[in-house]
């Protein structure tokens, strides 16, 4: 008997672990015995298992900037250190020529495949703000993929132009928008919204924005805040409404599980959370994630923004496959105080190397660029 099989054989979440293994992945009702498990090791160990067996000892990446684009936001999240209301001295909304300057200079630089563009719920912006910018960032970059706007934010465009979140979506692909990032999904569960951000579009609004941007050929990530007010219960369910629509859709290219960072937050400030997660808690997720979606979403970011390269190339070894970007420009959890929330392609590549793993150098739809 090997040591895995006398480890399974002893846990009290063996007969899930062993279902994953046999590619069985856990049912809801397994979701919260794997959460309210402490078997962090065994997790890790059949999680990292089934990453290599997908896809070997090889981790992606992607060159990309992070363009975050205004500050000016009416929606004041409890969990957001980034935003300023209209008219505060410290706001700012970038011009098209200072957009092009930074993608330009991401590229000449660095090569980016992909610009991540995430801001406030600036009111003050209409569709056509969205559309030059994209269509910019198309013609004169066409290597460059635009992941952009969080169904939060799109919601704020259809409000703006008294326009339906559809046609926005519509639109802005006819412009050049190829990919909707996760942002805006903290957990899917309104009782958490109410709390952290509730002003935001609630969870059923968030899913149904998700499903008309597949509808349209649009591709998207999805992510999961995790590490701040909510219970397992509330985790459970986020996972749960992330499979439903993975299986009704098929339109979601990677999950992102991240921990809250809460160092000058008003939850922060207000005493609802006092410290991070920390990366144990980083890891379960990352397991568990894998485990949940293994097979259904093909890609699991390790979350090295608000934890740290140490704890990314642990989480390449407990479930995770793609590293995730190198977020040159990124303002948003610098706004924390948190580590350095950028970093170089050479810093990941030897980060990953590091590991013994091979290094794979990705685009905005996870196709291979170039193997390092």
């Amino acid at each position: 008997m090997s040591q895995l099989t006398q480890q399974l054989h002893t846990s009290e979440i063996g007969d899930i672990l062993e279902n994953s293994l046999n590619g069985l992945r856990p049912t809801k009702e397994d979701y919260l015995r794997l959460l309210k498990s402490n078997d962090v090791q065994l997790l890790g160990l059949v999680a990292g298992k089934l990453t290599q067996q997908r896809f070997g000892k090889k981790a992606s990446f992607v060159n990309n900037i992070i363009l975050n684009y205004t500050n000016v936001c009416v929606t004041d999240c409890a969990f957001c250190a980034f935003y300023r209301p209209p008219n505060h001295a410290e706001s700012y909304t970038l011009t098209l020529d200072q957009i092009e300057a930074r993608v330009k200079t991401g590229w000449d630089m660095f090569k980016i495949r992909q610009v991540l563009i995430q801001g406030g719920h600036n009111p003050d912006l209409g569709i056509e703000y969205y559309e030059d910018s994209f269509k910019m960032i198309r013609s004169k970059f066409p290597e460059v993929g635009v992941h952009g706007l969080s169904t939060s934010e799109i919601d704020m465009v259809a409000r703006v132009e008294n326009s339906s979140t559809k046609e926005v979506l519509s639109r802005l692909k006819e412009a050049g928008l190829q990919s909707v990032p996760g942002a805006g999904a903290e957990i899917l569960t309104d009782s958490v919204k109410e709390i952290i951000s509730p002003k935001k579009i609630k969870s059923d609004e968030w899913i149904r924005i998700m499903d008309e941007a597949f509808d349209l050929g649009l591709t998207a990530s999805a992510t999961m805040m995790y590490g701040h007010v909510e219970s397992n219960q509330d985790i459970v369910e986020h996972f749960d409404k992330i499979v439903k629509l993975q299986k009704k859709s098929n339109g979601f290219m990677a999950f992102i599980p991240w921990s809250f960072e809460p160092n000058n937050t008003l939850m922060q400030k207000n005493g609802t959370v006092t410290h991070g997660a920390g990366g144990i808690q980083l890891l379960k997720m990352i397991s568990i994630s894998r485990l949940i979606f293994d097979g259904l979403i093909n890609h699991l970011q390790s979350s090295w923004l608000t934890n740290g390269i140490g704890m990314a190339q642990l989480a390449l070894q407990y479930g995770a496959d793609d590293f995730g970007g190198t977020l040159i420009g990124e303002e948003v959890v610098s706004c924390t105080g948190s580590r350095s929330t950028e970093l170089t392609d050479k810093r990941i590549i030897e980060s990953i190397k590091q590991i013994g793993y091979s290094v794979e150098e990705r685009d905005n739809f996870y196709q291979t660029v170039c193997m390092h």
